[in-house]
Parts: structure tokens; sequence; C-alpha cells
């Protein structure tokens, strides 16, 4: 049997919003309809794809429970381009072999950016 993580699915209080972060900041492309509940956003580099989801009323956002982590080559270059198209990200981290940053999405979940699947060990 083969198993893979494949979808993500996101709870948003605005769809349409958060649909447009994920394509703008992280190389999703979105044709912005709902179908079945669902916006549908495909990797233009691969990886899983993400659906966002009408989150109910009912929904507390903000407490940190999962954190989305895009890989990146070059982290602090990656940084500097997304603060060129308006999202800010914390401070730039070196680790072991390999650095990180985080930002929130506009729900309030958190994402970094890491250079660690790159890493010479």
């Amino acid at each position: 049997m083969t198993i893979a993580l494949t979808t993500l699915l996101i709870y948003a209080k605005d769809m349409q919003r958060t649909a447009q972060f994920y394509a703008a900041h992280f190389g999703y492309a979105c044709d912005y309809v709902v179908v079945d509940g669902l916006m549908e956003l495909w990797p233009l580099h691969g990886g899983a794809e993400i659906l966002i989801h009408q989150a109910a009323k009912s929904l507390k956002f903000g407490s940190a429970v999962l954190k989305l982590s895009f890989s990146v080559a070059d982290v602090e270059q990656f940084v500097a381009q997304a603060a060129a198209r308006g999202l800010a990200f914390g401070t730039v981290h070196q680790a072991h072999g390999y650095a990180f940053a985080n930002t929130k999405d506009p729900d309030g979940n958190s994402i970094s950016v890491s250079s660690r699947q790159y890493r010479t060990t």
C-alpha cells in the first residue's frame, strides 16, 4: 500500500482572500470557483494541493496546532521577495545547517519557509 500527503484543507473566514494569499505568495494557481464548498489551489512547482473551505462561525482561529512549512533553497532571498510583495516574515533563524522564517496567513495560521530540505549533512 502506498500513502502520501497530497492535500491540505484550510478553513478560512474569507475563502477568496485566503486563496489569493496562497496564490500571491506561495506559488499556487486558483480559478477562485467554489465547487462542493471548496476552492482548489494547485501548486505550480510541486507539493501538496490546498483546498480552502468556508469556516463555520463557531470555529476559533489563532490556536497554533499546525504549521505549514514551505521548502525554499534560499530563505533570505524568499523573505526579501515576499516583503516586496507585501508579506512580512519574522527574523530569519539559522539552525543546524539550514535557515527558516515565520509568518501567518490571513486567518492566523502559522507558516514557515525553510531550507531544511536543502541542507547538507
